[in-house]
């Protein structure tokens, strides 16, 4: 197992390696990148120091090993020549939000999509099955900046007509100062996401569950006696989660990369937000940062998906 995650490690600095590779042809080779950099109100002072700063006076070969040198071995995003703030500093401020977004609204289409994938899938073409049919089409069909002004104005505004002021409509509060307030100004926003990512796992876990309790061990499991309910969970779904394990890493590290939408309709101001207002003042180093950043958090889940798989199957850690 410890050199399973070992070849695994290795394949992902490799990835971030070729990844960082391809950002820095992106923004640095496609003409003078020193205009991009110094932004919309950029003077002439301000794009010197610009150029020496990313050392556009040397070869192409000594530019990315200032940048790749800051990147690994000083941990240095780089800094706005708009503000002058660092990248560190924006994303670190952001990372909270986004974080507790994207790991809360994960844990909610777990517990919404799995079990109702499961019961569609014990139960097929019943009322349960087809309720979940329709769950799943209507959660698809809606983009989430569309269920989060529903949700808005629903559970905000119709409820504080009525006098219950239950859901903030706005705003976060880190958990280490207010862990009540922290949960009670993520619910919309959980919601939001969960809504449309829990019909995507229910289908998914619906059309695998089917595929898997038609498998010969399982029969063979009822035949020995077991309870439905021991060889549903503990036979069926664990062979069924590997596809939604799959998912759940693209899912998550996407959503830690930066969901904007969500972000913005919620004043969250998390990654993806200090990426959209960064691109909106032409602040490319924010915004390189940030790309970064989602490559980073997209290759770790990845990792994270690999182990997983180790785990649910032992195959996959001899081949």
């Amino acid at each position: 197992m410890v050199r399973f995650i070992l070849k695994r490690l290795l394949l992902g600095v490799l990835v971030l390696f070729i990844v960082s590779i391809a950002v820095f042809a992106i923004f640095f080779l496609g003409g003078d990148p020193a205009p991009r950099f110094c932004g919309k109100t950029c003077t002439p002072e301000r794009l010197a120091v610009v150029k020496q700063r990313l050392y556009l006076d040397h070869s192409v070969v000594a530019q990315y090993w200032h940048y790749l040198h800051g990147l690994v071995f000083e941990g240095n995003l780089g800094y706005s020549f708009a503000s002058g703030a660092s990248v560190n500093s924006v994303i670190s401020r952001g990372l909270p939000a986004t974080a507790s977004l994207a790991l809360g609204a994960a844990v909610l289409w777990l517990l919404m999509g799995i079990p109702i994938g499961v019961t569609a899938a014990t139960k097929p073409r019943s009322i349960r099955d087809r309720l979940a049919t329709v769950f799943a089409l209507a959660g698809l069909s809606m983009p989430p900046f569309f269920i989060g002004l529903l949700l808005l104005y629903v559970l905000f505004y119709q409820l504080t007509r009525h006098g219950l002021h239950w859901f903030p409509p706005a705003g976060f509060v880190p958990i280490t100062q207010d862990p009540v307030q922290w949960f009670v100004h993520l619910m919309l926003p959980w919601l939001t996401l969960a809504l449309v990512s829990a019909a995507s796992y229910a289908r998914l876990t619906r059309g695998t569950m089917l595929e898997v309790l038609g498998e010969d061990y399982i029969r063979t499991a009822r035949a020995k006696g077991l309870s439905e309910r021991r060889v549903v969970y503990r036979h069926g779904l664990r062979s069924a989660l590997n596809p939604i394990v799959t998912m759940l890493g693209i899912d998550v590290g996407t959503l830690l990369g930066g969901t904007v939408v969500v972000e913005q309709l919620f004043g969250l101001h998390g990654i993806g937000q200090a990426a959209l207002n960064a691109q909106s003042r032409g602040d490319l180093p924010i915004v390189l940062g940030t790309v970064l950043v989602a490559a980073f958090f997209v290759v770790v889940a990845n990792i994270v998906v690999d182990i997983g798989y180790a785990l649910l199957d032992p195959r996959v850690r001899l081949s």
